[in-house]
């Protein structure tokens, strides 16, 4: 919690914040997610002070704190975000009292809850507000926001995650956003593999695979994987698996966030049967050429082991 004088000087700056709102925002992390949320802010007529690991208008994460009191980083892994952060040359190096501080990061809870204490010590905000929805939904600006921390700062938050989502909801403390996200990303591996399991089934006992994704889209096996992001090639237009399962989310990364639900299940005793052969599968793509393709390639890797 807060101290009183740290919370009352946060709270006039998010006032201030709010009279200047197109103030320059700080971007860190211009990835395949990263990117057109980046150009949605844009849109909304938010200057921009970037920054990636191939530095452009600044040179470190520390000098995009400097020059705005409101940043958002993007980052794919808890190390990322650490190194941004608390680095050599990273935020808290500079960060201005008061400052707003947003990650939408998928990492440990743990890891955002410690990083909240950092930043606090600096007299500013850190809140955690990871994202669902795909890179489609960034591009359009439909993404889901699940923010953890300082409930008066939500409206502060909203302000900017609305720019580049539909939905942002108010999770709780510090840690809650990153809980929410590690559980969506657990289920959505999990449908993802039954998805493509029933698909690559169908297929060999004869049936047309974009009659099967109709029957299963109207039926009560219909889900994200088959209605959005069908993970068979010629099925659906725009999306990963029509483009040899380049961009989207990466097979490295959903591997990382099944990683992150196997610890958090094991720190809570919880137990995730699926879950945790999700993550296997997910661990063995990635060790047999998988780990740059989109996530959804989990069809095409069961295609080709013939041993299963």
């Amino acid at each position: 919690m807060l101290s009183a004088p740290i919370e009352s000087n946060i709270l006039k700056s998010v006032c201030s914040r709010s009279m200047a709102s197109k103030t320059p925002v700080g971007f860190i992390g211009l990835g395949n997610m990263g990117n057109p949320m980046a150009k949605n802010l844009m849109k909304h007529g938010y200057p921009l002070i970037i920054y990636d690991v191939f530095p452009d208008v600044v040179s470190s994460p520390a000098d995009v704190a400097e020059k705005a009191d409101r940043i958002i980083t993007m980052l794919p892994t808890s190390i990322n975000a650490v190194e941004a952060y608390s680095g050599t040359n990273g935020i808290l190096k500079k960060v201005k009292k008061g400052s707003l501080l947003i990650d939408s990061s998928t990492i440990d809870p743990s890891v955002s809850k410690e990083l909240a204490k950092e930043v606090e010590k600096m007299g500013a905000v850190f809140m955690d507000a990871p994202v669902s929805g795909g890179v489609g939904a960034a591009r359009s600006g439909n993404l889901t926001f699940m923010v953890g921390g300082v409930e008066e700062e939500f409206a502060a938050a909203q302000e900017l995650l609305g720019c580049m989502g539909s939905n942002v909801v108010y999770c709780g403390a510090v840690g809650n956003g990153q809980a929410a996200k590690i559980c969506n990303n657990m289920l959505l591996a999990i449908s993802m593999i039954g998805t493509a399991e029933a698909m690559n089934l169908g297929i060999r006992l004869g049936l047309d695979p974009k009659l099967l994704a109709k029957i299963l889209n109207m039926s009560s096996g219909r889900c994200w994987s088959s209605d959005t992001y069908n993970p068979v090639p010629g099925v659906m237009d725009g999306v990963p698996s029509a483009n040899n399962y380049q961009g989207g989310f990466g097979t490295t990364l959903m591997a990382k966030d099944l990683g992150l639900a196997q610890d958090s299940a094991t720190s809570t005793k919880s137990p995730i049967l699926l879950g945790s052969l999700a993550h296997q599968i997910y661990r063995m793509m990635c060790a047999k050429g998988y780990s740059k393709k989109d996530f959804s390639s989990v069809f095409q890797f069961l295609r080709e082991e013939e041993n299963f």
